[in-house]
């Protein structure tokens, strides 16, 4: 882990270009939302590894009296991480750490969709690792079928819950371990008891980050009606604070990942009216931050992952209204509730499932180390970050070791005590 971070440090300048040409990521956005996390990542690692993998003592029933239990982390073996275009070097590194730090071998398989960024994971494990211990195969479709015909001790897959499901059902052939971390529309719940300016700050910040090309941003926003038009005309000052008054010449903002998405979006922008933004340019592959009024419930706009800088905004009169919006639909990887009102937020949290909730802010429930990010239903499956990272890469070994001095010969045939006698035993398991 200490080569990695070394050799990470060394090309540092060369992933900040690669983020540039692939995305439009300047770099600070480069540092905040990929570099820093990786190196974060592997200092907690390295602090912590040897306390996450010492073996821990369990409680022995009293009926094997002398002996004693235990349980043993062990790596898997050799692990597939497949990673994702749209945080192309965060969410392959982050993964392979908790891989390394468990034990395991590992090859890595990063997004042809960014290719440059694809190219300098190359070159930095190639300098780091010998292959027989941590391999990166870059290449597109017929690489990752080739790869998911291999037998692998464990997959770890980021991406979306189609290509999840092709996974899956690849691994289900070996009868190998899987980790899906995909996504989902997450809801972002707006309460009329609230401070207006700061939510309508840090869900701009959330949803446009990285042109809106993120897992976790907020997807729509259900607002309460009192407050929809203030909420908005309040995430419009943040967009201009954030970006000027034409976010596409805006150094600070990336643009769409490629021209396939590029027009995916547009289309998607006629499911709404528009509110502000709404402008683009197929040259620097770029939309504006856009956001869309009077979107159908039952648009398309509403059905996938936006995946991108258009916003939708819906209202809602109560706040049960609000969760009944959300649970008609896949339970999300992420859920936001904007709130001062104790009793709504534990409603949200009471009769909704998500994979993480963050409460009067957004993304930045994923960067804390002792949260577990992941997600459940359609988002995915299994968890990862900080210790959940090690433990999801290793396999927990059960083991009791008995004394052999004596021997409890009633669990032994011929039986010779009766059902309720071996009953009361029990009590003691």
């Amino acid at each position: 882990m200490e080569r990695l971070k070394q050799s990470i440090l060394e090309s540092e300048n060369k992933i900040y270009e690669a983020l540039n040409k692939d995305l439009g990521k300047c770099k600070v956005e480069g540092f905040t939302t990929e570099v820093g996390l990786v190196l974060s990542e592997i200092d907690y690692m390295k602090k912590n590894i040897y306390s996450f993998s010492k073996r821990k003592k369990v409680k022995t029933p009293i009926m094997f009296f002398g002996g004693s239990s235990y349980i043993i982390p062990e790596p898997y073996g050799t692990v597939l991480i497949i990673g994702p275009w749209n945080y192309p070097f965060q969410l392959v590194m982050i993964p392979l750490v908790g891989a390394i730090a468990s034990g395991n071998c590992a090859v890595v398989k990063p997004s042809e969709i960014s290719p440059n960024v694809s190219s300098v994971i190359t070159q930095i494990l190639n300098s780091t690792f010998a292959k027989e211990y941590v391999a990166s195969a870059e290449g597109g479709i017929d690489a990752s079928k080739e790869l998911l015909s291999q037998k692998f001790d464990y997959i770890f897959y980021t991406g979306s819950t189609a290509v999840g499901k092709v996974i899956m059902e690849a691994a289900a052939s070996n009868l190998t371990p899987v980790t899906l971390e995909l996504g989902g529309k997450s809801p972002c719940i707006v309460d009329e008891n609230i401070n207006i300016k700061n939510a309508a700050r840090r869900i701009a910040w959330g949803k446009f980050m990285n042109s809106g090309q993120t897992c976790v941003a907020p997807d729509y926003i259900l607002v309460h009606k009192k407050i929809k038009k203030e909420l908005v005309e309040n995430i419009i000052a943040s967009i201009n604070e954030f970006y000027g008054p034409n976010p596409i010449d805006s150094k600070d903002y990336a643009h769409i990942i490629n021209e396939k998405h590029f027009a995916r979006l547009l289309s998607l922008m006629k499911d709404g009216s528009i509110l502000y933004g709404g402008k683009s340019s197929k040259e620097k592959l770029s939309i504006s931050p856009t956001i869309l009024d009077c979107v159908c419930e039952n648009s398309k706009l509403m059905q996938d992952e936006i995946f991108g800088p258009l916003l939708p905004v819906l209202e809602f009169e109560s706040i049960d209204e609000a969760v009944g919006f959300v649970n008609r639909r896949p339970k999300p990887l992420a859920l936001y509730i904007f709130s001062n009102d104790k009793a709504n937020i534990k409603k949200v949290l009471r009769n909704t499932s998500s994979g993480g909730v963050c409460v009067n802010d957004t993304i930045n429930h994923i960067i804390t180390h002792g949260l577990p990010f992941g997600g459940v239903g359609e988002s995915g499956m299994g968890r990862y970050h900080g210790k959940a990272s090690f433990d999801t890469f290793s396999h927990l070994k059960s083991v009791l070791f008995n004394q052999t001095v004596y021997d409890m010969k009633l669990k032994y045939p011929p039986y010779t005590v009766s059902i309720d006698f071996m009953k009361r035993v029990f009590r003691f398991l």
